[in-house]
Order: C-alpha cells, then structure tokens, then sequence
C-alpha cells in the first residue's frame, strides 16, 4: 500500500501534503518509530530531501521529533490529523469569508448597487454568471475562457491547484506573447512547477483561494478545493466588467 501511486495521490489531496511528505508519513505510520535513514529506505524518498520533509511534516504537526542518537520520529494518530485539517480547512474559509464580506464597503460595490437599481434596461442575471460542476466541465470552461483572452489572463493559486492550472495553460502559454496578452501568476514558490511556465510572470502569493480571470471582465473561482471528488468540484463564472475589475483592484490593494 505504501508504493501504490493513487493511494498517495489520493493522501495528498485530503490531507494538503506534497509527494515526499506522503510517502514519508506513510513510511513513519507503518514502522511508529524511525530514524531519517530508515525512513528515506522504506519510503524511496532521497536522503537528501529526507530532513527537509522530516522538518515540514514536523511543522504540520503530523510528527513528533524523539531526542536521541540517532534522532527518531513518531507518527501523529490520522484521527488526530484529519481533525486538524479540517480546522484549518474551516479557519480559511471563514477569513475567506471576511475577505469577501469587506467588498461591500468599497466604492466599486457601491457603484455596482447603484448600476443595479438605475439600469433602465433589464439583464437576465443567467447571462452574467453560472455554476460550473464537475473537474472535467470546470477544465473545459476554463480553456474556453482562457482562449478569448485579448489583453491579460490573472490567475491566482493554491498550492494544491498550481499544477492543474499550469496543465491548464500549457497550450496557450506560448501564443501570450504573440497576442500581447499580460499573463501573470499569483501562487506559491514552487520551482519545479515554476519552470514550465512561459510568458507568464510569477509573483509568490500565499493564497486560499484559486481564480481566474481575463480582461478584467471575466472571472472563474474555484469554490471547492481539490480534496473533493472530482464529480463534486464546483466554479462559479462571472462575465460582469465593474465587478471583475472591482475584484481585481482590491486583490492587487491587497499586495501592497
């Protein structure tokens, strides 16, 4: 079980590890007690990165360091972990939702209301905005929209979306340039990822939330996180100019 790749894959989206801390926390529930050495033979994972996941995982709380020589670790109970995970989970929704709650006393939500009530010709609220359900619908609808891009492409990523997105973009990355589109990338240091980026700028970004958007007029947030069954996964789009261009004011205030 220790090698099979979905199990490990599957591992790390519900409990937010990268490849060597899973195969590593794997290793260290089996054995309950081990030294870096025996842990970097069991789990296949180089010697050389061993310490630095050992330190990772450590800072998580998903193992506790025993003093000794050599030094050994033990396991955290996975009853113990997943509850912490889901009160991590929680906490970031709920600053998410603070984050989300503010924009109602920025003047662009203001302008936005006043739009809403003196419009003089009907909109049909479909025509602006939808959900997207399902992993395979969200990666089509997000092409698609990727695709009409005429002048910039904003993409902002969890650690746990950044390969995904990247996937995502690999066809249309080398044509930005040509189209003179501005694309750039809010995510997490990830240097392997990184490399396959082409005509995107980086800026590292601790997020806890992933979205897309285009032109400043278009946008697509991801409101699940990858942990959840790919048939479950939910985005909402939203083809709205003032709103887009609102949100992505207040991101970009949000930096500096």
């Amino acid at each position: 079980m220790l090698h099979d790749k979905q199990f490990l894959l599957d591992l790390r989206k519900h409990f937010r590890l990268n490849i060597y801390e899973a195969k590593i926390w794997t290793a260290l529930l089996s054995r309950g007690l081990a030294s870096a050495g025996e842990l970097a033979d069991i789990s296949g994972v180089p010697r050389s990165r061993c310490y630095d996941v050992l330190e990772s995982l450590e800072k998580k709380g998903f193992i506790i360091m025993k003093i000794g020589k050599p030094i050994k670790y033990l396991a955290m109970e996975p009853d113990i972990i997943l509850e912490r995970v889901k009160q991590e989970i929680k906490e970031e929704a709920e600053q998410l939702a603070i984050q989300y709650e503010s924009i109602k006393g920025t003047d662009e939500f203001k302008e936005l209301e006043l739009l809403h009530k003196t419009g003089v010709q009907h909109v049909d609220v479909s025509t602006l905005s939808k959900s997207v359900v399902g992993r395979t619908a969200i990666n089509r609808h997000i092409k698609e929209m990727v695709s009409k891009a005429k002048s910039a492409v904003i993409i902002v990523s969890t650690q746990e979306h950044m390969e995904r997105v990247i996937k995502l973009l690999k066809n249309f990355m080398p044509g930005f340039a040509k189209k003179g589109i501005k694309a750039r990338i809010y995510a997490p240091q990830n240097k392997p990822l990184l490399k396959k980026l082409q005509n995107v700028e980086h800026v590292e970004y601790s997020a806890n939330t992933s979205f897309v958007s285009i032109d400043r007029s278009e946008m697509t947030f991801m409101v699940s996180n990858q942990s959840v069954a790919p048939d479950y996964e939910v985005a909402i789009w939203i083809n709205s100019r003032f709103f887009v261009n609102a949100v992505n004011v207040l991101f970009e205030e949000s930096l500096r």
